[in-house]
């Protein structure tokens, strides 16, 4: 199954279910057929601006905003930041386990002329900066865009 079809039953399933959390929408999903890593699900929340609503009794329930919000998106992947670091020629950022490809595509899809792009693991990103004399200033960035010390 591609990525939009994907997202579109991912919407489809919050839309129409009082779904709690990211591991009930895995089991959802593959009552329908649809196998995903978490990680993948991960990304596409952030790419969808997934968020949990608090209900009226306590609980959780995720929703999907008719367009995503950057603000809450920034935010999100904001919590699945550990920490950001740097040395002459790279910069590091640090996730929880499974998140970073989501800091990584959210990092992709900003507009930054001195970021050419990313690598993710499990739970880290290697950013690649335009060039070394950047380092700094795109490392000040992402701790900017990600609310990060």
């Amino acid at each position: 199954m591609n990525k939009a079809s994907r997202q579109k039953k991912i919407r489809e399933l919050i839309e129409n279910h009082e779904v709690s959390g990211q591991q009930e929408l895995l089991g959802m999903l593959e009552k329908e057929g649809i196998v995903v890593a978490q990680a993948t699900l991960s990304r596409d929340f952030a790419e969808m601006g997934v968020v949990r609503n608090r209900t009226s009794d306590g609980g959780y329930r995720l929703a999907v905003p008719e367009e995503p919000q950057v603000d809450i998106i920034k935010g999100l992947v904001g919590m699945e930041v550990l920490s950001v670091a740097s040395n002459e020629t790279s910069i590091i950022i640090r996730t929880l386990p499974g998140r970073a490809h989501g800091v990584g595509s959210f990092l992709d899809r900003l507009t930054n002329d001195n970021i050419l792009g990313t690598i993710a693991g499990d739970d880290t990103v290697l950013v690649i900066p335009s060039t070394v004399r950047k380092i700094s200033s795109v490392k000040s960035y992402i701790q900017k865009i990600l609310s990060q010390p």
